[in-house]
C-alpha cells in the first residue's frame, strides 16, 4: 500500500471513530454531573424555597424526568447540534455562552502558546546543544519545575510579585472599564485594535494579557524544552549531522539549519494537541486572573450546577480536540516523510 493511500485509510478510520469518542466523552460528563452532590434546582431558587416552586421548577427544566429519558432527550439535541438553553440563566443558549466567552480564550491561548514556544525551544536549543554540561543539566531542572508547578499557584506568585508589589501589570480582568474598547470582527481585543488602527487600547489589551499569558507559557514551556532538548541531542548523534561536519560546515549552521529543523517535527504535533485543550480554556488561570474565558465560566456552570451549559461547553472542547489532533497528525505526516500508518 501507497504512503498516500496508508494516510487515507488511518485518516478515514479516525473519522469513523470520532463519534465514539465523542459519545464517551459526553455519557461520562452527564453521568457525573449528576452523581455529583448538588441540586441545579436549589442553585437556582436556593435551598429554602417552597417545595411547591421546587417540583415546579424541576418540571420546567425536565429534571423530573427519568435519567434514561433526559440522557436521550440530551443525545438527541447534541445529534442534532443543539447544545441547549442555560439552567441558570434561562433563554440564554449554550452557543450564544459560547460565543460569548471563546474570543477570551482564543486570545489567551494563543499568546500564552507564543510565549511557550519561543521559551521551550530556546531552552531546549540551549540544553540540547550542549549535552553533558551544566545548560544541559539547568535544562533538564527547568523543564522538571514548570512541569510540576500548580498552574494557579505560578499565577498567584506573578500577581502578588508584578502587579501588588511592583505595580507594572492589573491583578485582573480583560480590558479596564474607563477605556473605550475595541469592537472588532474577530473579538480579540488585540486583533480587533490593530485592525482600529488603535494602538493604545492594543496596549492597554496586551498590557492586561502578559501575567495570564505568561502563567500558562510557562508552565507549558517545560514540554516543549524537553521535547526540543531530546530530540536535538539525538539529531547531533546522526550520521548526516557527523557528514555535515565533515565536509567543513559550521557547528552554527549545522545546528539550526540541519539539527533544530528535524527536531521540531515533534513540537507540532505536541503544540497542536496542546493548543486544542487551551481552547477549552485554562480553567485554574482564568479564574485566578478573573479572565472571562470558556474556562471561567465552564467553572462557574459546574458551580451553578448548570448542567446543560457544562455539557455544552465540554462537548464543543471535545469535538475541537478531536478534529485538531485529526489535523495535526495530517499535517505531520506531510511534513515528516518518514512517518508511516
Amino acid at each position: 500500500m501507497s504512503r498516500s493511500r496508508a494516510l487515507q485509510s488511518y485518516v478515514v478510520a479516525r473519522l469513523l471513530l470520532a463519534p465514539l469518542m465523542l459519545w464517551t466523552v459526553n455519557t461520562v460528563v452527564f453521568l457525573l454531573l449528576r452523581a455529583t452532590p448538588g441540586d441545579p434546582v436549589d442553585a437556582i431558587l436556593g435551598p429554602k424555597a417552597p417545595a411547591a416552586q421546587k417540583i415546579a421548577m424541576r418540571a420546567e427544566l425536565g429534571l423530573d424526568q427519568s435519567l434514561w429519558h433526559q440522557y436521550t432527550h440530551y443525545l438527541g439535541d447534541l445529534l442534532q447540534l443543539n447544545l441547549g438553553e442555560s439552567l441558570s440563566r434561562r433563554g440564554l443558549l449554550v452557543w450564544e455562552i459560547i460565543q460569548e466567552f471563546l474570543p477570551a480564550t482564543v486570545e489567551l491561548a494563543c499568546f500564552s502558546m507564543i510565549v511557550a514556544l519561543v521559551v521551550g525551544i530556546s531552552a531546549g536549543l540551549i540544553s540540547g546543544s550542549r549535552p553533558g554540561t551544566v545548560l544541559e543539566s539547568g535544562g533538564r531542572l527547568f523543564g522538571t519545575i514548570t512541569y510540576a508547578l500548580p498552574m494557579f499557584w505560578v499565577g498567584m506568585m506573578l500577581q502578588l510579585v508584578f502587579a501588588v508589589q511592583f505595580s507594572w501589570f492589573p491583578v485582573n480582568s480583560r480590558f479596564p472599564l474607563g477605556i473605550v474598547r475595541p469592537d472588532g470582527p474577530t473579538g480579540l481585543l488585540t486583533i480587533d485594535s490593530l485592525i482600529a488602527g488603535n494602538l493604545e487600547a492594543f496596549e492597554v489589551a496586551l498590557h492586561h494579557l502578559a501575567l495570564p499569558s505568561l502563567t500558562l507559557g510557562v508552565v507549558l514551556s517545560g514540554i516543549f524544552e524537553r521535547i526540543v532538548r531530546v530530540n536535538l541531542r539525538q539529531t547531533l548523534q546522526a550520521d548526516y549531522i557527523e557528514a555535515a561536519r565533515a565536509r567543513g560546515i559550521p557547528e552554527r549552521r549545522i545546528l539550526v539549519t540541519h539539527a533544530l529543523r528535524n527536531a521540531l517535527i515533534p513540537v507540532i504535533t505536541i503544540m497542536g494537541l496542546t493548543f486544542a485543550p487551551l481552547l477549552g480554556g485554562a480553567v485554574l488561570t482564568e479564574v485566578t486572573f478573573s479572565w472571562p474565558g470558556l474556562g471561567g465560566r465552564l467553572y462557574q456552570a459546574i458551580g451553578e450546577r448548570d448542567y446543560t451549559t457544562v455539557q455544552g461547553i465540554v462537548s464543543f472542547v471535545a469535538i475541537v480536540i478531536v478534529m485538531a489532533s485529526i489535523l495535526i497528525d495530517i499535517i505531520n505526516a506531510y511534513v515528516d516523510p518518514r512517518i508511516r500508518y
